[in-house]
């Protein structure tokens, strides 16, 4: 998908602050927020990989960024690199809470350690991060962006610990709109749908090790694409985005018809073959 908005100076000289950045919808992301003009902030695991990604922008953009390895599931890990951000920026104008892990494994064979891991990282993470920003979100009139999935809406199987952890997002930034209305702080929350990353890839499994081969989940989408639909949508400061590959269907069946739903895409959203759906 061509870029839409090249002339756009929304984003020049603002700090946004992204998750999981260093690679997939995160690294994207960073890459057209930098096209931009935004001054980036890149939170991920791999110090090395993001020294990588900062000097990458700075040859390629001339951007301004600082990379710091960070688990958003530890708190204080999080507060601390929010204020070495703030320390170099004087704030965060966009945070973009992406950083995110998967499962694949039925609830039965699904130890806790994964079901609080998965938590960890997709609710928590973005907690951590939204608190630590908050303050400066709030004086700079900024922007909350959150990565969920079709999962908010639509469950997935065996996907049990990821759909609960996208509810919960869903519950937490609704409520976190409601209390911020005339605040001047936008929520928006993304609701892709299957996207070329490696998140499916290096999925866990019940006992949390790494996971099978990743099932094909029918026709996927480029983290660029949703990274430039996420990026027009900010830009307008819309408060829900939903790219899914079966968008208003899965939503619609979901909702109002899930037996329907049941029997027409959730096996294909999930990835299975169709001979092992049979009633």
């Amino acid at each position: 998908m061509p870029h839409k908005v090249f002339h756009s100076k929304v984003f020049e000289r603002k700090v946004v602050l992204v998750t999981g950045g260093c690679a997939g919808i995160g690294r994207a992301l960073v890459m057209r927020f930098a096209q931009a003009g935004a001054r980036l902030v890149i939170l991920d695991l791999q110090q090395s990989e993001l020294d990588f990604l900062v000097q990458h922008l700075r040859d390629q953009f001339n951007a301004e960024a600082l990379g710091l390895a960070c688990d958003v599931a530890d708190a204080a890990a999080v507060n601390q690199a929010v204020a070495l951000a703030s320390e170099r920026f004087g704030g965060i104008d966009v945070l973009i809470n992406n950083a995110g892990i998967t499962h694949r494994s039925t609830f039965s064979e699904t130890d806790l350690a994964v079901f609080q891991r998965v938590m960890a990282v997709n609710y928590f993470g973005a907690l951590h991060c939204t608190l630590a920003a908050f303050d400066s979100l709030v004086n700079r009139h900024g922007q909350v962006i959150v990565l969920s999935s079709l999962s908010g809406f639509a469950p997935l199987l065996y996907r049990s610990a990821y759909n609960a952890s996208k509810h919960a997002l869903h519950g937490l930034f609704e409520t976190l709109r409601y209390e911020l209305k005339g605040s001047g702080v936008n929520v928006m929350l993304v609701c892709p749908g299957f996207t070329a990353t490696d998140l499916r890839k290096n999925a866990l499994v019940g006992d949390a090790a790494a996971a099978r081969p990743p099932l094909a989940m029918g026709r996927v989408a480029s983290a660029q694409d949703v990274a430039e639909e996420i990026y027009q949508a900010a830009i307008k400061r819309k408060r829900l985005l939903v790219l899914s590959n079966v968008n208003w269907r899965a939503r619609l069946l979901a909702r109002y018809f899930p037996r329907l739903f049941e029997r027409a895409l959730l096996p294909r959203m999930s990835g299975l073959k169709p001979e092992r759906n049979r009633s």
